[in-house]
């Protein structure tokens, strides 16, 4: 076989593989244009989809961690301003009971004075009587002696 041969051979492969080769790359367009570029448009759609969704429930997620923190801090000023009262009660309370103590104790050291007061006059008063007795009983032992 001459190269003459071969390259005829060749030739005429090429010239039948023609419409083969042709109806490849209609096949190709064809299938990119109908079949690849919508699948990719949905496999797109899908991944915006997720990655939305995704997003969204990050958002949610720092969200709901935003709200418990404020919900936990509402709960210690509360709690804060629950201690003040308490305190600020008890501090009265303890002033209270502190007026009431020092009223009790005035009042008992009037009721002392004037009960010191009332024995003095009792002393006084019974000093006087001993006195008025004391007198009589010796007139009395110095009439019945001179008597």
């Amino acid at each position: 076989m001459s190269f003459e041969q071969i390259l005829a051979k060749v030739g005429g492969l090429i010239v039948q593989s023609l419409p083969t080769l042709f109806l490849i790359v209609v096949l190709h367009f064809y299938l990119k244009a109908m079949l690849f570029k919508p699948l990719a448009r949905v496999l797109a759609e899908r991944d915006a989809l997720t990655k939305g969704a995704k997003e969204t429930a990050e958002a949610s997620l720092k969200s709901a961690e935003e709200k418990a923190a404020q919900y936990e801090k509402s709960i210690r000023d509360a709690r804060s301003e629950l201690y003040k009262e308490q305190e600020t009660m008890r501090k009265q309370w303890i002033d209270d009971q502190a007026v009431q103590v020092a009223a009790a104790r005035t009042a008992s050291d009037v009721r002392i004075k004037a009960a010191r007061e009332e024995i003095a006059q009792d002393v006084v008063e019974a000093r006087k009587g001993l006195a008025d007795q004391a007198s009589q009983l010796a007139d009395k032992i110095a009439s019945t002696i001179a008597g």
